[in-house]
């Protein structure tokens, strides 16, 4: 494979910590893409999430638009709008007015997921069908919306998306499986696999992307990034914690116990039966975790199984100066 300049990216999801306030893990979320842009981070994409208390981003492309004026050269996106929640003419809306406060800069990443239950999403949108059609039909008015097609007979010759600005979000599709990998490809899309969410097939998934990727009019060659959840630090004891937390969360999730904020006092003395252990095992490969040379020589093997060359981060934890503090030694090791 050819050796490729690294690039480190992050999603957030905007956690609320314990004993922290939504408003203040919005603050935090601030505060790290404007610490992120100025060490040199790619790209900055903020997540959707509904009734879940634990993650205050559920808007991102109302977050979006304080991030763009508060950063001056990371790209700043959506990882990711979900699709099912909404009409492709308001998201087109929502990212030509992104695109017209910070042109050049915009990322709308996109699932078909609804990032929530069922019930919050039929309250979201008592339209949706979870319908794979439907979603198809979105990503095709989605690229008439933003190039103002005049198509005769089709609702893009009447309808436009307001601002008419002349820049296009860069266009990503984001997948935990690999079929949103096989629409990105048709559609000259980018493609984001979520390894933090399922830590098998992804490299395979990029590899058919990559054979079925058709150019379109934004983007001429295929362009891939994988995320991991992700923590760095020089001291073994928080490494641990974080793990310990971690497995906490994944297993509270898996039991429709939901996401409540915990510290590691709370959960150090708990213990797993025999099949919380084996779901330990498996979600213990959706994380990496390590001090600085670890994790330079994980991430530089996560790129290579892949074949890419962006790394997305996400990363959680107990206290905001260590999630920074991350950050940097990441930079440090692997940017500098």
């Amino acid at each position: 494979m050819e050796t490729k300049k690294l690039k480190l990216s992050v999603l957030d999801q905007s956690p609320v910590r314990k004993g922290v306030s939504a408003e203040q893990a919005v603050q935090e979320t601030i505060a790290l893409a404007k610490y992120t842009d100025e060490l040199g981070y790619h790209r900055y994409w903020v997540a959707e999430h509904h009734n879940t208390s634990s993650l205050a981003g559920s808007t991102p492309e109302v977050l979006l638009g304080n991030l763009a004026a508060q950063t001056k050269n990371i790209r700043i996106g959506s990882g990711g709008v979900m699709m099912p929640n909404h009409s492709a003419l308001k998201v087109a809306e929502n990212f030509r007015m992104l695109e017209a406060l910070a042109p050049g800069r915009i990322d709308l990443g996109m699932g078909r997921a609804p990032g929530t239950d069922r019930l919050t999403a039929s309250v979201l949108n008592p339209a949706n069908k979870f319908s794979e059609k439907d979603f198809v039909e979105q990503l095709y008015d989605l690229q008439n919306y933003f190039h103002d097609s005049n198509e005769p007979g089709t609702i893009n010759e009447k309808v436009k998306a307001i601002p008419m600005v002349k820049t296009v979000p860069h266009m990503w599709l984001l997948s935990s499986s690999g079929q949103s990998g096989i629409f990105a490809a048709h559609f000259g899309m980018g493609f984001s696999f979520a390894h933090f969410i399922n830590p098998y097939g992804g490299p395979e998934a990029v590899k058919v992307y990559r054979e079925r990727f058709k150019p379109s009019e934004d983007l001429k060659q295929p362009l891939v990034n994988m995320a991991i959840f992700a923590f760095c630090s020089e001291d073994e004891e928080k490494i641990h914690q974080h793990q310990a937390l971690m497995d906490y969360r994944f297993l509270s999730l898996e039991k429709g116990m939901g996401l409540v904020p915990v510290s590691y006092d709370d959960i150090k003395e708990v213990t797993y039966n025999l099949v919380e252990q084996e779901r330990v095992r498996y979600n213990r490969k959706r994380v990496i975790a390590g001090n600085p040379e670890q994790m330079k020589a994980k991430i530089e093997q996560l790129a290579a199984d892949y074949d890419v060359d962006e790394i997305v981060l996400v990363t959680i934890t107990e206290s905001f100066e260590d999630r920074l503090l991350s950050y940097k030694l990441l930079n440090d090791v692997l940017l500098t």
